[in-house]
């Protein structure tokens, strides 16, 4: 079943379109969240931060992804970039995470510099035939190069409010730069 349910949220995240509604639910997790948060938080999917830079692993990563696969949560892995050697930095995600390349969204948060993204996303590629989401606040959707968005798919943070919220089938400003994906709150 999970293959299933990674198809299905790989045509959601490739799909572009000039709005966007909530097809799936989930959520991004971290070392932050307990290591069986995957299994206990109800969702369509869950993307789970493994690395960070080059020398930064979640120690709950592998339980985390397990725990989203093992109750039929598609499967997201993201790298937050720190903004040092593009290639060393892929490298470093791509060693940690790469059995999990086509059973899972691969996913790089950008980093402020359009060329080191394009570095990234095509270490990646070239390592994985698999081409990455790209993480992106609002602000920073332009910083994206057109080549990458051409190849991968935008996970767009916008906030309305820092309130709380639960999920939303209609989320504020959803589809405004054509992204995939929306993640528009920060607390639940």
């Amino acid at each position: 079943p999970w293959k299933a349910l990674t198809a299905t949220l790989l045509a959601v995240f490739m799909a572009v379109a000039p709005t966007a509604s909530a097809d799936m639910n989930g959520y991004d997790v971290s070392g932050w969240q307990p290591a069986n948060i995957t299994r206990a938080a109800p969702a369509d999917f869950a993307i789970v931060k493994t690395t960070e830079g080059t020398n930064f692993r979640n120690g709950s990563w592998v339980e985390q992804a397990t725990g989203a696969v093992e109750t039929g949560k598609a499967l997201g892995l993201y790298h937050y970039a720190d903004g040092g050697d593009a290639i060393a930095e892929a490298d470093y995600f791509v060693n940690t995470v790469g059995s999990y390349a086509g059973r899972a969204i691969l996913v790089n948060s950008s980093w402020g510099n359009g060329n080191w993204v394009r570095l990234f996303v095509n270490r990646v590629h070239d390592r994985t035939s698999v081409w990455p989401m790209v993480y992106v606040q609002a602000s920073a959707v332009w910083q994206v190069p057109s080549d990458v968005r051409a190849h991968c798919a935008l996970w767009k943070a916008q906030y309305a409010s820092n309130a709380a919220t639960g999920y939303q089938s209609s989320p504020w400003n959803a589809g405004s730069a054509g992204e995939s994906m929306i993640q528009y709150t920060s607390n639940g």
